[in-house]
């Protein structure tokens, strides 16, 4: 019996260091990035234009990518240092006019500030906000040797928050929107102690918290269950990356939210199910609007619906920024 439960438990933490490493810790990610269902946003909307070329478009137009916008546009580049101390780097591209209309932009998991140019593009050409395009802690320019899935993250967007209204000045009126993770972590920081100058979130594909969305990839990916070792996983998270996958709850953050939300996911999400964002939704008790795109994928609304998209997003933040 001494020796099953010492092979057991050489199992177990052997795993966790596995799954730690595969999923949290910073590396090249290969397991992930040869996953076709894994794809960050980008590279799934990047493909969905081009493939859905239409004769008569403008190839320049639909080809350019969404870093390719952002590099083209005369972006400054800021830092601010977390609270525990990384260094964090975000891109700030200026509206061509002035303007107190500012959104923050948060991207999904292996992508960086620079890849959500399409969403950029909108805000900035459409709309005439000011963008900020933060790399999440262990993601991009940002430092940190672990992928905090949004929760770490939070604390780091207050301190971008406070960057734009350092910029912009008092009378800000700040959207928040984010794809994927950058979906979860905007609705985590919706349960944070806000400014009154943020006006509105927009979350895209996001998860109800980090030990529900990777018990679900658990079982899909790998065919195991939960427990024992998302929990395991957990804790070697808790030791080397300072949080755990419980308390990284964005369903638990939006039930505090005091500032309006829309939710927007695909129907056929393989991803992050489209049962959490009906969960999310229900939970949330401030004014909130649900977009469910049918037909869409993780991450795929946008792309698969430009106009509408945009439409959705535009009039929803539109009754609270003007």
């Amino acid at each position: 019996m001494g020796t099953a439960s010492a092979i057991i438990s050489c199992t177990l933490v052997a795993s966790s260091f596995y799954f730690y490493h595969v999923g949290i810790e910073r590396n090249a990610k290969t397991f992930w990035l040869q996953n076709q269902n894994l794809k960050t946003a980008y590279q799934k909307t990047k493909s969905l234009q081009t493939l859905s070329m239409k004769a008569g478009d403008d190839p320049g137009l639909v080809e350019k990518s969404s870093r390719e916008w952002v590099e083209s546009q005369p972006y400054e580049t800021w830092r601010v240092t977390s609270a525990d101390n990384f260094n964090l780097v975000a891109y700030y591209i200026p509206a061509k006019k002035g303007t107190t209309k500012t959104v923050i932009i948060a991207h999904g998991y292996l992508g960086q500030g620079k890849d959500m140019g399409n969403y950029a593009r909108f805000y900035s050409e459409k709309l005439g906000y000011n963008v900020l395009l933060p790399d999440a802690r262990g993601h991009g320019a940002s430092k940190g040797d672990y992928i905090g899935f949004g929760w770490p993250d939070r604390k780091d967007y207050l301190l971008w928050i406070q960057k734009v209204l350092d910029r912009v000045g008092n009378r800000a009126q700040i959207a928040l929107h984010g794809v994927s993770m950058g979906g979860a972590t905007v609705i985590m920081v919706s349960g944070e102690s806000l400014p009154q100058q943020v006006k509105a979130i927009v979350e895209d594909s996001g998860y109800t918290s980090v030990y529900e969305e990777l018990s679900y990839q658990m079982k899909r990916i790998f065919h195991l269950p939960s427990f024992p070792f998302i929990s395991a996983t957990s804790l070697l998270t808790q030791i080397k990356a300072g949080y755990n996958f419980s308390e990284a709850s964005a369903l638990n953050q939006v039930a505090k939210n005091k500032t309006p939300m829309l939710f927007v996911h695909g129907t056929l999400d393989t991803v992050v199910p489209a049962e959490m964002v009906r969960h999310l939704y229900e939970t949330c008790q401030t004014e909130k609007e649900i977009h469910l795109v049918e037909g869409a994928g993780h991450a795929q609304a946008f792309s698969v619906n430009e106009t509408a998209y945009e439409t959705t997003v535009a009039n929803f933040v539109g009754k609270y920024i003007f």
